[in-house]
C-alpha cells in the first residue's frame, strides 16, 4: 500500500515564498473493503483483468476495450481516451490485482454486479525497480457469462474514487532530465522543464548530504490543476492540498521491492514560490525520496521533516530568523515552544502558523544535532530512530526483536509479546536511539533545543 508525505510550508522564501513544505506519512491512500469477498472466488474477472492488462503492455487498443462494457458509452470513450494518453508514456509493466469485491453499495439495476477493489500496479521504464501501487473502484457487470467493467464512479458517494493517474485526467507530456522524469499536463510545457532542471540540481545535492543509498533518480507529476492534484492523491477534495507545494508518495520502511516514488506538485503554490523557494521544496522533496528506506512509522515527524528542510537549506547563507519567520515572531512574543512538534503539528488542517512553526521548529533540532554532534551523528540518529521499530522474527516465537543499533548493556531488554508489559511507544523508541547516538535522552535534548531556539532566533 502506497502512504503518503506532503508538503506545506516555505518559510524565508520571500512573500511569493510563504506557500508551504508539509509531509506527514499518512493513512493508505484507499480504505479497505466493507464487506470483502475472496478474489479467489472469481477467478474469471482475474482473468479478464490479465488480459486487459496485457493489452495495455502491448498498446493493444482492441484487446483493451474487450474488457469494457460496450453499453457503458461514456465510460468506454473515456477509457479509449485514456489508452490514447498512455502512449508517449515509457511502461516497463503493468498488473491489475483483484483486491475485493462488496468495495461500495451498488444503484439499482438489473443483472449480476460486483463492486470491485482492484490495485493497480506499474513500472516506467528506466525510473521505477519496483511498481507504483494505486486502487481503482469498478463495478463489473456479467455478460453473456463475462465480466466486464461497466463504470469506475459509482463508488463516488461512499468516498471510493480511486485514484485518477495522470492518464486518466487527459493528454500526458514527458520532459526527460539527467536525473529526471516529469510528466504532466499540456497546459504549462514550461513548469515541466522547470522542473526538471531543478530536480537534476537537487539529486546531486542530495546525495552529497544523504550517506546512503538511493536509485538518484526522481519521478514527479505535475497536474494542471490542485483538482487533479487531489485526484492523484486519492482524494475528491482539493481543498486539503491548498497551499501545499509539493507531495511525494511513497511506502515507508520498506528496504526491498518498496514501491517507487512519486513527487506530486501543486500548480498554484509552486507558481506563488520565488526562486529559491521552489529549489528548497524539491529539494526537500528529493530529500525524502533519498531516505524513504530509512524512514518508518517508528521516525517521529519532526525528524523527518526537520532533516529534509537541514538538507534543503544546507549551504544556503540565511539567518535562522529569516527562515523560521512564524517561530522568531513566537518566541519575540514570549511563546517558546515547550516540546518538540508532534505529529498532530504536520496534519494538512492543523492551520498554517502551527503548520509553519513546526517545521521550522523541527529544521532547528536537525541544525542543532548537526551543530554540535557533527552531520554523520545527524544521519546515524536518523537511520537509528527509522530502525527503532519492534520486528518480530520470521518463525521465532514471537518475542520482539529490538533492531535499534544500541549498544549491549545500555538499557534494559525490550520485554517478549505475553508478558503483560506495554511494548515501549515511540518516544520511547527513539529516546533509546538518541541516548545510543547522541548520548543523552529526549528530555535533555528538548531543553539543549529550546535553549537553541531561542538563542538562534533572538533578533
Amino acid at each position: 500500500m502506497s502512504e503518503q508525505r506532503a508538503a506545506a510550508r516555505l518559510p524565508g522564501a520571500g512573500a511569493a515564498g510563504c506557500a508551504a513544505l508539509a509531509l506527514a506519512l499518512l493513512a493508505p491512500l484507499a480504505g479497505c473493503a466493507p464487506s470483502a469477498s475472496t478474489p479467489a472466488r472469481f477467478p474469471d474477472v482475474q482473468r479478464m483483468l490479465d488480459t486487459r492488462a496485457q493489452a495495455v503492455r502491448q498498446r493493444d487498443a482492441a484487446g483493451f476495450l474487450a474488457s469494457v462494457d460496450p453499453r457503458a458509452t461514456g465510460y468506454r470513450s473515456r477509457q479509449r481516451a485514456m489508452l490514447a494518453h498512455l502512449a508517449g508514456v515509457p511502461l516497463a509493466d503493468w498488473h491489475y490485482d483483484l483486491d475485493s469485491t462488496g468495495a461500495f453499495p451498488l444503484p439499482s439495476g438489473g443483472g449480476t454486479r460486483l463492486a470491485a477493489k482492484v490495485r493497480l500496479r506499474y513500472r516506467l521504464k528506466g525510473y521505477d525497480t519496483a511498481p507504483v501501487h494505486s486502487v481503482q473502484y469498478l463495478t463489473l457487470t456479467e455478460r453473456d457469462g463475462r465480466w466486464l467493467i461497466s463504470s469506475d464512479s459509482d463508488g463516488a458517494d461512499e468516498g471510493r474514487t480511486g485514484t485518477r493517474q495522470l492518464w486518466d485526467q487527459g493528454p500526458v507530456r514527458l520532459v526527460r532530465g539527467k536525473h529526471s522524469l516529469v510528466l504532466g499536463g499540456t497546459a504549462h510545457p514550461g513548469r515541466l522543464k522547470d522542473l526538471a532542471r531543478r530536480v537534476d540540481r537537487a539529486v546531486p545535492a542530495v546525495s552529497a548530504a544523504w550517506k546512503g543509498k538511493w536509485a538518484r533518480k526522481v519521478v514527479v507529476e505535475a497536474p494542471d490543476s490542485v483538482e487533479r492534484m487531489a485526484q492523484l492523491m486519492g482524494s475528491d477534495d482539493p481543498s486539503g492540498y491548498t497551499g501545499i507545494a509539493a507531495v511525494t508518495t511513497g511506502e515507508a520502511g520498506v528496504e526491498t521491492a518498496a514501491p517507487a516514488d512519486r513527487v506530486i506538485v501543486n500548480p498554484d503554490a509552486y507558481e506563488e514560490l520565488n526562486d529559491l523557494g521552489r529549489e528548497v521544496v524539491l529539494t526537500h522533496e528529493t530529500t525524502h525520496v533519498a531516505t524513504r528506506t530509512a524512514t518508518t512509522p517508528a521516525t517521529p515527524l519532526w525528524l523527518s521533516e526537520g532533516f529534509a528542510d537541514w538538507v534543503a537549506y544546507h549551504g544556503i547563507r540565511h539567518k535562522a530568523v529569516t527562515t523560521a519567520p512564524e517561530l522568531t515572531r513566537a518566541v519575540a512574543g514570549g511563546k517558546l515552544p515547550a516540546r518538540l512538534p508532534t505529529d498532530e503539528d504536520f496534519g494538512f488542517r492543523a492551520g498554517a502558523d502551527r503548520l509553519a512553526k513546526a517545521y521550522e521548529g523541527s529544521w532547528l533540532a536537525c541544525r542543532m544535532i548537526a551543530e554540535k554532534w557533527g552531520e554523520a551523528k545527524l544521519i546515524a540518529f536518523y537511520k537509528a530512530a527509522g530502525k527503532s521499530a519492534i520486528r518480530v522474527a520470521s518463525g521465532s516465537t514471537g518475542a520482539p526483536m529490538e533492531a535499534a543499533t544500541a549498544t549491549p548493556g545500555t538499557g534494559p531488554a525490550w520485554p517478549a509479546a505475553g508478558t503483560g508489559h506495554k511494548p515501549p511507544s515511540r518516544t520511547d523508541r527513539t529516546d533509546r536511539a538518541m541516548r545510543t547516538q547522541l548520548g543523552i535522552g529526549m528530555a535533555e535534548f528538548t531543553r539543549r533545543w529550546r535553549a537553541f531556539v531561542r538563542q538562534q532566533l533572538r533578533r
